[in-house]
């Protein structure tokens, strides 16, 4: 079995400036908007508390600080060029779970439930711009 090296993958999708400082800026967007959310549960700041008790989330700081670990260290991962496919894997994992919680409840559809869709269509919309492998592979 032979492989394709590394250069022939890239050659296959060819990268413009424009395509990675576009997927850059879109990706430094969704980190920026990650590592604030989880740094505002690592606290937790009274705001999460509050705004997980309709949620049916538990309101201890352990769980909190707990998600907020999570959610950096996979944002810190996508960040990362040579991380940055199993980071956007565990962020779509968490924003699945924040999905579903809006689904059990019955949260507004636009506004909350699919929040979590558009942060992660950014996501991987950035990744796609800026990695020559995930278009390659995405062909």
């Amino acid at each position: 079995m032979t492989t394709m090296p590394h250069t022939a993958t890239a050659e296959a999708a060819p990268t413009s400036s424009g395509f990675v400082w576009t997927g850059r800026a879109l990706s430094g967007l969704v980190v920026l908007f990650l590592l604030f959310d989880g740094a505002i549960k690592l606290v937790p700041l009274q705001v999460v508390i509050d705004t997980v008790v309709p949620l049916g989330w538990p309101t201890d700081p352990v769980t909190w600080r707990a998600l907020g670990v999570v959610l950096i260290a996979s944002a810190l991962l996508y960040a990362y060029p040579r991380t940055a496919f199993l980071g956007a894997i565990l962020i779509t994992a968490y924003l699945g779970g924040a999905v579903a919680t809006h689904v059990r409840v019955g949260s507004p559809l636009f506004s909350h439930t699919l929040f979590g869709v558009y942060v992660g269509i950014a996501l991987w919309a950035g990744l796609w711009l800026r990695d020559p492998r995930i278009r390659a592979l995405l062909r």
